[in-house]
């Protein structure tokens, strides 16, 4: 379709516009509406066996593990070696999404560990009452200034 285009001054030109069906600019495209190549879909999450599905972006009903340890000064990079080690012996628990350990910036000698498991009862159970728990006690355990302090978080949303 050939369109007048008054736009350049005085003189008028003519442009090829490519017709197409007009939509009105407020209304959302259907399904239906658009060509079978261009309609949206929105993927459907498939849930490894075994797991919850996700609700909102985050995986439904699990449980945060987050310890506060204190290493005894001066020994934070053997600690931090030893549970380099020692981490598989928790990464590979059944139950265990990902772990995760920090440092403090202010207090070098503070770390954190953030566990994602997929119930209290995976962690209890699958890690804490094995000889697996034992292993990883043994890796860092030297190193603590004090006994860890471990809770379990959830999710609010």
């Amino acid at each position: 379709m050939w369109r007048d285009d008054a736009r350049r001054g005085a003189r008028v030109l003519r442009r090829y516009v490519p017709s197409r069906p007009e939509r009105p600019r407020d209304t959302v495209p259907t399904p239906g509406s658009l060509p079978p190549h261009r309609t949206p879909t929105i993927p459907r999450y498939e849930a490894p066996t075994g797991r919850p599905p996700y609700r909102c972006g985050i995986l439904a009903d699990m449980v945060w593990e987050v310890g506060l340890i204190d290493v005894t000064p001066g020994g934070e990079d053997d600690f931090v070696d030893a549970y380099r080690k020692a981490r598989s012996l928790l990464a590979e628990t059944p139950g265990c999404r990902s772990v995760r350990m920090t440092r403090g910036v202010e207090s070098p000698s503070r770390f954190v560990l953030l566990v994602e498991w997929d119930s209290v009862e995976a962690h209890e159970q699958n890690f804490r009452a094995t000889d697996r728990f034992t292993a990883w006690r043994g890796h860092i355990g030297p190193y603590f200034a004090a006994p860890p302090r471990i809770e379990h978080f959830t999710d609010l949303d």
